[in-house]
């Protein structure tokens, strides 16, 4: 049995460093932490595979616009991690104050267009995901979309290695459980 950590973005240098790139940024993250390097690629997936606390996991980077990272689930399940209860999404959120880091076991996509696409194609609401919160603009009735494609201000650059080592810790916590239940069961 493999696990799948998803991290979600938007491809090309044009949106590193973006809010709704937040998903890539921790992905890179746990990938430095896990040490398992994003090395690999195959068609529009960029992925690294290796042992991370006694799992087999796969990092895996679609490397589509947000609204296609639906396109990720064949692949998935081609290489094995067909239940979408060992796959976690890692995905920016509007809903989350900027400065938290939430994890949830399952649900709806809150909007969240990649989660949208990822929970369609698999037929499920069964995914587990980590959500770095970007909150919402400040300014009433700003332009979302322009929002998340821009990149985070100073200030918040400055606490992003903290929320990055608070995700990683909900990261390597979820491999850490299916590694639990795989020993119990």
């Amino acid at each position: 049995m493999s696990l799948a950590v998803i991290g979600l973005g938007n491809p090309g240098n044009d949106y590193e460093g973006t809010r709704h790139n937040a998903g890539k940024i921790l992905l890179d993250h746990v990938s430095s932490l896990s040490g398992i390097p994003l090395e690999k690629k195959q068609g529009e997936i960029r992925f690294g595979e290796g042992v991370w606390r006694g799992e087999r996991v796969y990092l895996v980077f679609p490397e589509t616009f947000m609204n296609l990272s639906g396109r990720v689930v064949p692949w998935l399940r081609l290489h094995g991690v067909e239940s979408p209860s060992d796959w976690l999404i890692l995905s920016d959120d509007l809903d989350t104050p900027f400065g938290m880091v939430r994890f949830r076991e399952k649900g709806g996509s809150g909007g969240q267009r990649g989660i949208r696409s990822i929970l369609q194609a698999a037929g499920s609401e069964a995914i587990a995901r980590v959500k770095f919160g970007i909150g919402r603009p400040i300014q009433i009735g700003a332009d979302i979309s322009q929002y998340v494609l821009s990149p985070f201000t100073r200030e918040e650059r400055l606490r992003i290695p903290e929320l990055l080592q608070n995700g990683g810790v909900l990261v390597e916590r979820w491999v850490e459980a299916h590694s639990l239940k795989k020993s119990k069961g």
